[in-house]
């Protein structure tokens, strides 16, 4: 079985091993079970990569549960998902398979649909990803109820440079499905197995020895591209001397497809729409993408039309009366199209390395949309594994197009002629015949299938990348990478390292950096390597502590032990090694998932410790500072030094002022609080010092190796067991919270809130609001779900517009900002209020703050500042009201260039954000 799970369509192919003579032997397609209307079913080649969420008693009940189950699924999909789906904005899902690869969203949390209309429930990624396997599980089980998909040999395709998280998520997605033994292959590898498959007979006289065949593979939501070295076989081999495949080399991951052109132009489109400047509502720049869409594929037709016309609703209630029309031109949209996805450039060009491209549903588009750019490095890079002179570039003498992308004839022509300008002195590359770019990776995974049974023609084809675990260099401090998994690496293989031994501490958390490249596809196992920016790139570090019965605290000599398992996902481990030579336990090494969604995934590339690092005279001198404050730790002196003058002393025996201190002394300081920690049970005066002090150790939470653990530390020794109760110390506990706030999970932030949520309730009627640090802290916790954060926000505006709380309104207001700000300091994008409430605020800001002397500015930029994502972005109305107030009011010039076109945070404005200054050397962003 070959399963596509696509960004646009799904496909599935098989081969009925059971067949007699070659029909044993033959790919077929499965016309896929599904809603192509409500209450109708029909088998299609393609399973749309939608779905979508009925609203109550949109249809009745039974018109959408499928012939396999009584009970209608929460999710329509398919068909009919896209087409209805299309029509109802905010309760459609799609994409999902470039939001599993999203570094920057917390990919397991229910974020999709991304623009979510009130009340639909969302899905995860991976429960997207899972629903559409399920779907297709369900479908194929009913139809063959004597063949089970669970039972079959299952291959399922992925893009080749999806990163190990993508990877391992996509298998979670299959398990959750039901599906709990898959194969990985790679698509531009499966396209060309389908290839194979569609020539069994006379594939070796359509390619020559020597030469490179160049996938280029480009759906909807990705770009992908892989060089296919032809070498020639052993004259004495059993297939008589026959040509060999060799996957060489693949490409990094884009974000780059057909949806892109639908947004480009919808975009050319839009700047003849807009009206006074003011850009289209969200909803009808959803119609316009739809449309663009379909104008796009009309107008790159060989035979197209001279133009399209586009037609979009009012943004008022006069629909009709208001709507808009537009006609696209053939030849604009196609020089629109060509010149910033396919321009002519030469083949040493380089993409730029700009902010982000696109941002209109969420997903981090690739900063350059210029495709013959991205194809030009790849070919320049690789050029040493494809049989090229030393810098010279690999020449592809054969191209294999596959993807909906390559359906138009004029953008395979110019990518074609791009290839060919390249290298002049050669002929023009053979284009491999691909009639079926929807079906070919389905059908290729199929045929793959057969290949690891022992049949068919096998595409050698290890590892793409290299891996590295981080290391530190004793003396001079900076980091290196050693190579683990070399490129080249089969599935099944292990590489085990004897001659680099290390040891591991048991019992205690470590941090292991993790890099790869797809540059560096020679170094071997066991190299140490400069960490080069250019050629490594950060993956999640591995965070784990290792377990050992009664060793705890030990460091033991160990090997490391890496490889590629069979399903194709990265193995690591450490092994015990023995003072007798052999082997001991063995530890499994997983990534840290968790740490994709969050401003320390490259952490251990040492921007903390970068920052300074405090001498062995100067850590002895807070130590006996902490000592004199809360006690020896270890019942010893009792603690001497007053509360007030704690501050003070740290100072003197530091000899800098706290915002000079370093992240790595300040963790030091943790750590000295946390071994004393029964010092703070003293008095009440002692307690709050100690939890003032701690938090500012460790704020904010991330940015220093190991701050997960020292934050879930922290959480279980100090999470309901304040010894004291009075104000002072839950103020300072307040405090605490908000200060590591980012290094907190999703549930610890919500049971911290649960409890305090109820002092928003009511507060300001008929007295002052509480604690203010309890509102600064609920403000802070990025990681709640929108629904309670958009209560919070309001709550906020409502206390700052009492009487009773006038002293306390700069404060209130600052949370309202930091609550409704555009984008988050450290939680997952899909955190953000809707522009629509914080468009609200911001009106209610400026109304309460009128005859104000200290407007609140900063506020109002946070709940302004531009983003690119006109979902997210305040109406324009909305923002120019913003900028006049801070005009006004003589604000920044930067915040207005913030609010105006967005851009990035100084550190002093992170400070502002953050509600105080941050540790030196450390970035929130």
């Amino acid at each position: 079985m070959g399963v596509d799970l696509g960004t646009t369509n799904c496909a599935v192919a098989f081969i009925d091993t059971q067949a007699a003579g070659d029909a044993g032997m033959r790919v077929e397609t499965w016309a896929i079970p599904q809603f192509v209307a409500a209450g109708t079913v029909e088998g299609r080649e393609n399973l749309p990569s939608f779905l979508y969420r009925p609203a109550a008693g949109e249809f009745p009940s039974a018109a959408l549960a499928p012939p396999w189950s009584k009970e209608t699924p929460d999710w329509a999909v398919g068909a009919f998902a896209r087409d209805h789906g299309s029509k109802v904005p905010g309760r459609q899902v799609s994409s999902s398979k470039s939001w599993l690869c999203h570094p920057g969203v917390d990919r397991t949390a229910p974020l999709l649909p991304w623009h979510a209309a009130e009340g639909v429930e969302r899905l995860s990624p991976v429960d997207a990803s899972a629903a559409l396997l399920e779907h297709l599980r369900a479908a194929w089980d009913h139809a063959h109820p004597g063949d089970p998909l669970a039972e079959q040999d299952v291959v399922l395709t992925l893009p080749a440079s999806f990163d190990e998280v993508a990877r391992e998520l996509t298998v979670k997605a299959a398990r959750t499905a039901g599906l709990p033994r898959v194969v990985l292959i790679e698509e531009p590898q499966a396209a060309f197995y389908a290839w194979l498959a569609k020539h069994p007979d006379d594939w070796q006289t359509r390619v020559a020895p020597n030469t490179n065949v160049l996938v280029c593979d480009i759906g909807g939501g990705t770009s992908d591209f892989a060089l296919i070295r032809v070498k020639p076989g052993a004259a004495d081999s059993e297939d008589g001397g026959k040509v060999e495949f060799h996957r060489v080399a693949v490409g990094e991951h884009l974000i780059l497809g057909g949806d892109n052109l639908d947004l480009a132009l919808a975009h050319h489109l839009e700047e003849r729409l807009k009206k006074d400047g003011t850009e289209l509502s969200p909803k009808q720049w959803d119609v316009l993408v739809r449309q663009s869409r379909r104008a796009k594929e009309t107008l790159l037709e060989e035979n197209a039309p001279a133009s399209f016309t586009v037609t979009l609703p009012g943004a008022g209630r006069a629909l009709v009366a208001g709507g808009l029309s537009v006609s696209a031109d053939r030849d604009a949209a196609r020089a629109a199209l060509l010149e910033g996805f396919l321009p002519t450039v030469p083949v040493t060009a380089e993409p730029e390395r700009k902010d982000a491209g696109f941002r209109e549903v969420g997903l981090p588009y690739a900063p350059d949309a210029a495709i013959t750019k991205h194809l030009a490095r790849f070919l320049s890079t690789h050029g040493a594994v494809a049989g090229a002179s030393d810098d010279e570039p690999a020449r592809p003498d054969a191209v294999l197009f596959n993807g909906g992308f390559f359906a138009s004839p004029v953008l395979r022509e110019r990518l074609l002629a791009a290839v060919s300008d390249w290298f002049p002195e050669g002929d023009r590359p053979e284009v491999l015949a691909n009639d079926r770019l929807d079906l070919a990776v389905s059908r290729g995974a199929a045929y793959f299938g057969l290949v690891r049974r022992g049949l068919g023609v096998r595409v050698e084809a290890g590892l793409a990348r290299t891996y590295y675990l981080g290391a530190e260099d004793g003396e001079a401090g900076e980091p290196r990478a050693v190579c683990v998994v070399p490129a080249g690496t089969r599935p099944g293989e292990t590489v085990r390292l004897p001659d680099t031994p290390v040891r591991v501490r048991v019992g205690r958390p470590v941090e292991l950096p993790v890099f790869s490249s797809g540059v560096r596809l020679t170094d071997p196992a066991g190299s140490v390597h400069a960490v080069d920016e250019g050629q490594f790139a950060s993956l999640p570090p591995i965070r784990t502590v290792l377990k050992a019965k009664g060793k705890d605290g030990d460091e033991l000599p160990a090997t490391l032990e890496a490889g590629l398992s069979e399903i194709g996902t990265l193995d690591l481990a450490v092994r015990e090694r023995r003072d007798d030579g052999t082997s001991g336990k063995r530890w499994r090494l997983s990534f840290d998932v968790r740490s994709t969604t969050r401003t320390d995934l490259s952490a251990h590339a040492g921007a903390g410790e970068a920052a300074g690092v405090a001498d062995d005279e100067t850590l002895a001198a807070v130590s006996a500072v902490l000592d004199d404050a809360f006690g020896s730790g270890s019942g010893g002196a009792k603690p001497s030094l007053k509360p007030r003058d704690v501050n003070g002393a740290l100072v003197e025996a530091a000899g800098s002022p706290r915002s000079d201190w370093p992240p790595t002394l300040l963790r030091s300081i943790w750590e000295g609080l946390m071994e004393r920690e029964a010092g703070r049970r003293e008095s009440p005066a002692r307690e709050a010092r100690w939890l003032n002090l701690l938090g500012y150790a460790l704020r904010p939470g991330y940015g220093v190796a190991l701050d997960d653990w020292r934050v879930s530390e922290t959480w279980r020794r100090l999470n309901g067991k304040l010894a004291h109760a009075d104000a002072a110390v839950l103020s300072q506990s307040h405090v605490l919270w908000r200060r590591i706030g980012g290094g907190l999970e999703a549930g610890q932030q919500q049971a911290l809130a649960a409890p305090l949520a109820g002092a928003l309730k009511g507060g300001g009627k008929k007295g002052a609001a509480p604690d203010p640090e309890l509102f600064r802290l609920l403000a802070s916790l990025e990681r709640l779900s929108t629904d309670l954060r958009e209560t919070f926000g309001r709550s906020f505006l409502r206390l700052a517009s009492k009487e009773p709380n006038a002293g306390r309104r700069a404060t209130l207001w600052w949370c309202v900002g930091r609550t409704g700000a555009r984008a988050p300091l450290y939680g997952p994008a899909n955190s953000v209020v809707s522009a629509w409430n914080a468009a609200e605020w911001a009106d209610g800001l400026i109304k309460q703050s009128d005859d104000d002397d200290d407007p609140p500015l900063w506020p109002l930029v946070q709940l302004a500042r531009k983003t690119g994502d006109r979902y997210l972005d305040l109406p324009r109305d909305a923002q120019l009201r913003v900028m006049q107030y801070l005009a006004e009011r003589d604000a920044p010039s930067h915040w207005l260039a913030l609010v105006r076109d967005g851009g990035r945070l100084d550190h002093e404005e992170e400070g502002l954000a953050f509600g105080e200054s941050l540790p030196a050397g450390l970035r929130l962003g």
